[in-house]
């Protein structure tokens, strides 16, 4: 089986944010790590080059793959805020309505900025994810 490349590295988290260009997209990124900090009570971590972590969960595929990823997360792309809402969005119908201007993949949520979204239901989603992963591991 081949490794996954993204993994947890020694990056330094604030070295990474300080660079993150422009000004209102690096004080985003401060933002979420508040919000995803204190969702999880797991300190930012850096995976692979540009995507900050926050805990970790094991998974295991009935294919026999198996590993570990965070729990939730962000990456500040080029065009969008990237968010990993890792329980993904089925379970979240009313919530999502309720967000504001986002697109979304299986566990990825765009966004432009963070101006863009109802903070206090992308707090309430960020935490619901948390708690649907962490209770997985139970």
């Amino acid at each position: 089986m081949t490794e996954l490349k993204t993994k947890p590295s020694n990056q330094s988290v604030t070295a990474f944010l300080a660079g993150v260009q422009p000004a209102d997209r690096r004080k985003d990124c401060r933002t979420l790590v508040r919000m995803m900090k204190a969702a999880t009570g797991a300190a930012p971590k850096m995976w692979g080059p540009s995507i900050v972590g926050f805990g970790s969960y094991h998974y295991k595929y009935d294919s026999g793959r198996e590993g570990d990823w965070f729990l939730t997360g962000f990456s500040p792309r080029k065009t969008d805020l990237t968010l990993y809402i890792m329980a993904g969005f089925a379970r979240c119908d009313a919530l999502m309505k309720k967000l504001g201007r986002h697109r979304t993949g299986k566990s990825c949520l765009y966004i432009k900025r963070l101006d863009d979204v109802d903070g206090r239901v992308l707090s309430r989603l960020v935490r619901e994810s948390v708690r649907h992963m962490s209770k997985k591991q139970a």
